[in-house]
């Protein structure tokens, strides 16, 4: 479903706040997100990741002042650091993300669009070897099913960071993510691409950044 929310940025001063502009946004993702702006929270995914099924759009405004940093934290859902779902049943297997965002401005223009000029870096990946989906009892850490683990590094979502080392995003197209659950109640730009780590199934955390000038 689509849900509307409204948050406002002050960037540090009534002198700031006179120059922000407002903005739209549409996110939608698989299976959650928050969106920062230069460090501060404007939206967070309302449904809970561990939602079965957690797909849902998500529309909101906010005010900010450019040049500005977004800063995306997009989460694929998983039992435990095995990045395994459906752990002991028929189910049981990887998970897959994916996650599309657009910005427009007060006047309906596109301001910025997920697309390959964006710096995505992956902070948790598993499992190291795809064929823990096939282990009967699979156990974080032990054999097939290593991870691999980051802490997100300090400051990333400000204007100050040096991201440049970060990779592009990996773009994917909408029949690789096959979106579901208020994907289709959005008329999206064209230039608004699915990004996402490089595996879909194996990327659970993604730290995605731009800059808006």
């Amino acid at each position: 479903m689509i849900r509307f929310a409204v948050a406002s940025l002050l960037l540090g001063s009534t002198t700031t706040a006179l120059h922000s502009e407002p903005f739209s946004a549409d996110v939608w993702a698989d299976n959650w997100f928050e969106m920062r702006i230069n460090g501060q929270q404007v939206a967070e995914d309302s449904v809970p990741i561990t939602t079965e099924r957690s797909f849902n759009a998500e529309s909101f405004a906010f005010n900010a002042e450019r040049p500005f940093v977004i800063g995306l934290v997009a989460k694929d859902f998983r039992e435990n650091d095995t990045g395994l779902e459906y752990i002991g049943t028929r189910r049981q297997q990887m998970g897959d993300g994916g996650v599309i965002l657009q910005i427009r401005d007060a006047t309906g223009a596109l301001t910025v669009a997920s697309d390959a000029d964006w710096r995505c870096l992956v902070i948790h990946t598993a499992p190291t070897d795809a064929s823990c989906a096939r282990e009967s009892t699979p156990i974080a850490g032990e054999g097939a099913c290593g991870f691999e683990a980051l802490d997100e590094p300090k400051g990333w979502d400000t204007p100050v960071f040096d991201a440049s080392d970060w990779p592009a995003a990996t773009v994917y197209s909408a029949r690789v993510v096959d979106p579901k659950d208020g994907y289709d109640r959005i008329a999206w730009d064209p230039s608004a691409a699915f990004i996402w780590g490089p595996d879909l199934e194996r990327s659970n955390t993604v730290l995605c950044r731009t800059v808006v000038e």
